[in-house]
């Protein structure tokens, strides 16, 4: 530029910057539950593949939320806690001096107290059962494989036994009313154990249609038998033949699974009744 110009002189800064800064730690957090739940996914991979349906469902009852509700039991002991809904309070600081009755629901009389204990007494009776014989919380009397054929379930009627053929272990030859030695393990065990309540049992058989009709259909029979062996086999094994309230066969009537000729539907159901049924 000559000397003298009139030109405005022009001053270019550069402006300087650091990186890109910090960018926070929320990935490490998203991260950790990746991880956390892949964990968990092997975790559940592994119980499906290395438990028996029986231990699947003993984990998952362990796992059920339960909340135990009395009548004769307070609220609690914390400030929210309060006092049990189904007693009656005399409000002394209100300074009404009288005993209150409940709003809205019928008082509670000794007779129902009784029924309902009772009631519950027969329930843990035969929870308790159930816990032996599928080794809930400890060692099952059975061996592991016998408890692959049993399944179990607590119901109006009772607690039911089921016991069921799998597709290389059957309980009885086809045709046939021998049974094989998992049935006979597997009776001999519930006599055991039934001699520790005494609630009546029934027995009753079922099996798998056929794929070919017949008119006079050989599977009635067959079921009948099937369930006259199991009262026999428990009998044997030292149950009282006076609680036996009844057997029968059901023939392919009820299937367990959708296909009816499936060999699951080959079981043979034990319920330990309750009293009041």
């Amino acid at each position: 530029m000559s000397a003298g110009s009139n030109a405005p002189t022009i001053i270019k800064k550069k402006k300087i910057t650091g990186g890109d800064g910090h960018h926070g730690g929320a990935w490490k957090v998203a991260y950790a539950d990746f991880v956390t739940a892949m964990m968990a996914f092997f975790m559940l991979m592994w119980l499906l593949n290395a438990t028996t349906e029986q231990q699947r469902k003993g984990i998952a009852d362990y796992f059920a939320p339960t909340i135990s509700i009395s009548r004769v039991s307070g609220g609690g002991s914390d400030a929210f806690g309060g006092d049990n809904i189904f007693t009656e309070q005399q409000l002394a600081q209100s300074g009404t001096g009288i005993n209150q009755p409940t709003i809205g629901m019928n008082p509670v009389t000794a007779e129902q107290a009784a029924a309902d204990a009772a009631e519950a007494a027969q329930v843990a009776a035969l929870r308790d059962i159930e816990a032996v014989l599928l080794g809930v919380g400890g060692e099952s009397l059975m061996s592991e494989q016998a408890l692959r054929h049993i399944v179990t379930r607590l119901t109006d009627e009772g607690l039911v036994i089921e016991i069921f053929d799998l597709p290389n272990a059957t309980l009885f030859p086809p045709d046939s009313v021998v049974p094989n030695p998992v049935t006979v393990e597997v009776a001999n065990i519930l006599a055991r154990l039934f001699q520790s309540v005494s609630n009546e049992v029934a027995v009753t058989g079922h099996l798998s249609a056929k794929s070919v009709l017949h008119v006079d259909n050989p599977l009635w029979e067959l079921s009948m038998g099937r369930a006259t062996q199991m009262r026999l086999l428990l009998e044997d094994g030292g149950l009282n033949p006076l609680r036996i309230a009844r057997v029968s066969g059901a023939g392919d009537r009820n299937p367990a699974v959708r296909d009816a000729t499936a060999p699951r539907n080959n079981r043979l159901e034990i319920v330990l009744l309750r009293d009041d049924r």
